[in-house]
């Protein structure tokens, strides 16, 4: 299974709200390099992010659900 980088994030705090959304609406998702960045300060940028992959059957639908405005069942409505 081949994994597509679908968001990339410089701090774990995003690169998981990603995924948890993600994982929420039915994706599969993994988060590459986010213990690395956690290991040492400017590591994340050094290494080109967190990324959030998904497998490359879901990357079209991943991308268009986190480009697209509708929320979750129990997210606020975007304004």
């Amino acid at each position: 299974m081949k994994l597509v980088t679908v968001y990339q994030a410089f701090n774990p705090a995003d690169a998981g709200l990603v995924r948890s959304r993600l994982e929420a609406a039915g994706f599969h998702p993994f988060v590459a390099h986010e213990t690395s960045a956690l290991s040492m300060d400017g590591y994340a940028l050094a290494a080109g992010g967190i990324l959030v992959q998904v497998a490359e059957t879901e990357a079209a639908d991943a991308r268009a659900f986190l480009t697209s405005s509708v929320a979750l069942p129990d997210e606020p409505e975007p304004e």
